[in-house]
C-alpha cells in the first residue's frame, strides 16, 4: 500500500450499524498511526521527527500497525516509534495537561526527558506564534506529528495546540502530518453558536462552532485553507473504517481519557454544553467522579431540576442532585443542583441542553451570576449568549441567535469533511 502526500485516503469504510447501541466493526477500524505504521512510516523517510501527543496518542499493536481490535495490546505510540529503527523519533511535545497527562486544568509537565524512552519532551502549553516555532526549531525536527484525542468542543484546548502547532511548524519551515482518530460524539453535526474573532483567546482561535462535529484531521484541512492561506507543508493520514454516524463506542478503540476531567466518552457527550458552566458561579462537577455531568451550588435545591425537566428536551432527564467537590469550586462543601441522565444521545443536543440549564438556573436561583471576567463569552465566542439571557429571553430566543452563523459555518466545513 502506497500512501499518497496531502490527504492519505481511507480504505473502503465498513458497514454503518446502529448508532444508540455499541456495534460491532467488521472491518476493524485503523487510526491514522496504524495507517501510517503498516505503510512502514513511508510518509516520515528520512525526516527527523517529533511528535505532539499526550497519553490518547495510543495504538493496538506493535511496528506492524495492527488495529488495537486486533491485537488486544494498547501501547503508545511514541514507545512504538521510539523502538522502531524505521522512524527517526528525535522528539516529544507535550500539550496541556502534559505528555503523561498528570497536569490539572491550567496546567503542563514542562521541559524533562521521557523516562520510557529518554526523548526530550518539550511544553507547548501556552506557547504560539514565534515562540512554539522557536520550540521546533530548537528540537531539531524536520517534521511535527500530531497525534491527540480530541471530543468535539471548540473549547477543548486540543483543538487549539492543533491549530498552534500548524501555524508555528509554517513559520519554523517545518512539515506538518496529523494522524487521524474519531470524533467520539459523531461527526453528523455542527451545533452552537460561533466564535466571533474579537473574542479569540486558547478557548477558540478561529470562527468554529461550540460543536464542529470535525475530526482533527478535517479541523487541520479547514484551518490550513480558511484561516491559515494553505501556507502548511500539510500532509493528513485518514483513518479507515470510520463512518460519521458512529459513537466512540462503536470503533474498538480503548478509551484513554484525554484530559483528568474527560473520564469517559459520556462525558464527552455532554462537555460541549455543560462546559459553559465554567463561565459561572455553579460547579461544573470538577472535583466529583461525574464532571460535567453534575452541576450545582450552595443554596440550589429540587425546584432546578424540575424546572428544567418540565422543558421536556429531548434525549435527557435530570435528577436533582447533592454532591461535595474534592477540589475546585465548592471544595469540601455540600451542593445542590442537577445531575443528566442521557437515555437517547442520537435525540440529545448538548448545546441547547446546556442553554435550557443557564436560563433555568438564573430563574429558580437568586444566587447565579457569570464570572466577573465573563469568562462565558469566550466560551461560547460571543456576549450574545450572555445578553440574551439577561435580558430574560426563552432558550428558543437564544438559539435562534446563532442560527445564521452556524448555517454559515456548516456550509464553510462541508468542503472538508473526509469521510461518509
Amino acid at each position: 500500500m502506497t500512501l499518497s502526500r496531502r490527504t492519505l485516503l481511507a480504505g473502503a469504510p465498513a458497514s454503518v450499524g446502529a448508532c444508540t447501541t455499541p456495534t460491532p466493526v467488521n472491518r476493524p477500524l485503523r487510526t491514522g498511526f496504524e495507517r501510517l505504521a503498516a505503510d512502514g512510516y513511508a510518509l516520515l523517510d528520512g525526516e527527523r521527527i517529533g511528535v505532539v501527543t499526550n497519553p490518547t496518542g495510543v495504538t493496538g499493536g506493535g511496528p506492524s500497525g495492527a488495529s488495537a481490535a486486533e491485537s488486544g495490546e494498547v501501547r503508545h505510540i511514541v514507545d512504538v516509534m521510539h523502538a522502531d529503527d524505521r522512524v527517526d523519533l528525535v522528539a516529544v511535545f507535550g500539550p496541556e495537561h502534559g505528555f503523561r497527562g498528570t497536569a490539572q486544568a491550567g496546567g503542563s509537565e514542562g521541559r524533562h526527558d521521557d523516562p520510557a524512552t529518554g526523548l526530550p519532551v518539550h511544553d507547548t502549553y501556552l506557547k504560539s506564534g514565534q515562540p512554539l516555532a522557536d520550540v521546533f526549531t530548537a528540537a531539531g525536527v524536520d517534521t511535527v506529528v500530531f497525534d491527540i484525542q480530541d471530543v468535539g468542543a471548540r473549547f477543548y484546548t486540543y483543538v487549539w495546540t492543533l491549530y498552534d502547532c500548524m501555524e508555528a511548524a509554517r513559520l519554523a519551515g517545518k512539515r506538518f502530518v496529523v494522524l487521524d482518530r474519531p470524533n467520539p460524539v459523531t461527526g453528523r453535526a455542527a451545533l452552537g453558536p460561533v466564535l466571533h474573532r474579537e473574542f479569540a483567546s486558547f478557548v477558540g482561535r478561529q470562527p468554529v462552532a461550540q460543536a464542529h462535529g470535525m475530526t482533527v484531521a478535517e479541523l487541520a484541512r479547514l484551518f490550513d485553507a480558511e484561516f491559515l492561506d494553505s501556507a502548511v507543508r500539510l500532509d493528513v493520514v485518514e483513518m479507515s473504517g470510520w463512518r460519521r454516524a458512529w459513537w466512540y463506542d462503536a470503533c474498538g478503540l480503548p478509551w484513554v481519557p484525554p484530559s483528568p476531567n474527560m473520564p469517559t466518552p459520556a462525558t464527552a457527550l455532554v462537555y460541549a454544553g455543560t462546559c459553559l458552566f465554567e463561565g459561572t458561579n455553579l460547579s461544573e462537577g470538577r472535583g466529583t467522579t461525574l464532571p460535567f455531568e453534575l452541576l450545582g451550588a450552595e443554596g440550589i435545591d429540587g425546584r432546578w431540576a424540575a424546572a428544567v425537566g418540565e422543558l421536556g428536551l429531548p434525549g435527557v432527564r435530570f435528577r436533582e442532585a447533592y454532591f461535595a467537590p474534592v477540589f475546585s469550586k465548592f471544595q469540601g462543601r455540600t451542593v445542590g443542583g442537577v445531575q443528566l441522565h442521557v437515555h437517547d444521545r442520537d435525540a440529545y443536543d448538548p448545546v441547547r441542553t446546556a442553554v435550557a440549564l443557564l436560563v433555568t438556573a438564573k430563574r429558580v436561583w437568586s444566587g447565579f451570576a457569570w464570572r466577573s471576567d465573563l469568562w462565558i463569552d469566550r466560551l461560547t465566542g460571543s456576549s450574545a449568549v450572555r445578553t440574551a439571557i439577561d435580558a430574560g429571553a426563552g432558550v428558543d430566543d437564544v438559539v435562534a441567535g446563532w442560527r445564521e452563523e452556524l448555517a454559515a459555518f456548516r456550509q464553510t466545513r462541508r468542503e472538508y469533511l473526509l469521510y461518509g
